[in-house]
């Protein structure tokens, strides 16, 4: 059994399906699901399914750091959080500025300057206010701006974490995407490590592809034994791409986060 919750995206896995039936896949296989953008969604058909929902955006538009862009960011999470509560969904998640439908920032911001942190600390306290207002934990994602998401600011881990921790609130954690990280830092072991006490969950696919668990460059075990031995129990989810069949990309995400021996364990490896 895996000491973690383990997730998936309904957005990414069985793709062929209306998202009902993927939804309904992913809770037959005891995951809880997560989900994007709720607006285009019938959400009393999603949670007609009995699905614990884990994860959705929290927001619609709006960005971080341009007042303007804030009030939005802070008005559309009204609306997310809205939904959150049809769903039953206790996380909601955000990035540095608002992404078209290609994952492009809808205004490209690549250069962040230490003012830009500051408003972007502010906007995200009152973010965490609002959580705490409905019993509700906004998280906050890195991106990588290589591949997936170019011109995003506050993309890479080590901005991201450093905006929560600024923060320091139980309603803003940060969602850890160690794709992403893999992409713009490396280094997954010690990133987690580092990051743990600030983590509202972590989400996971392989380099290249961003696909499952073994079918790339990340040793996602050694990932997982270091997590396990560090006491981490809470979400792991895989937001990727199924290499071939969904349901064997589902396998050999549970079997990558079931570590055997937990590091630190006698007969770990170093």
């Amino acid at each position: 059994m895996s000491p973690f919750v383990l997730a998936a995206s309904a957005e990414m896995l069985f793709t062929d399906l209306p998202l009902t039936e993927r939804v309904r896949r992913l809770d037959a296989a005891g995951l809880e699901v997560e989900i994007w953008d709720w607006t285009t969604k019938d959400l009393p058909a999603l949670a007609a399914t009995g699905a614990r929902f884990g994860s959705m955006t929290g927001y619609v538009r709006g960005g971080l750091v341009d007042p303007g862009a804030a009030d939005e960011l802070l008005r559309t999470a009204e609306r997310s959080l809205a939904a959150a509560e049809v769903l039953g969904c206790p996380r909601l998640n955000v990035h540095g500025t608002g992404l078209d439908a290609r994952g492009l920032p809808v205004v490209p911001h690549e250069v962040v300057t230490a003012a830009d942190l500051l408003a972007a600390a502010r906007t995200l306290e009152r973010l965490a206010a609002l959580g705490e207002r409905h019993g509700r934990v906004f998280t906050l994602e890195n991106l990588n701006r290589a591949v997936d998401h170019p011109g995003v600011p506050f993309a890479r881990a080590e901005e991201t974490l450093a905006l929560v921790a600024a923060v320091d609130s139980p309603h803003l954690r940060l969602n850890l995407d160690l794709y992403h990280a893999q992409i713009g830092e490396g280094n997954l072991v010690e990133l987690c490590l580092a990051a743990l006490p600030h983590v509202g969950e972590i989400q996971v696919a392989d380099v290249p592809g961003r696909c499952e668990p073994g079918t790339g460059e990340i040793h996602y075990p050694r990932v997982a034994a270091a997590l396990a031995g560090a006491g981490y129990s809470g979400v792991v989810a895989l937001e990727g791409w199924a290499a071939g069949d969904p349901a064997t990309a589902l396998e050999r995400f549970r079997e990558a986060f079931t570590p055997a021996v937990p590091v630190g364990a006698p007969g770990a490896a170093p």
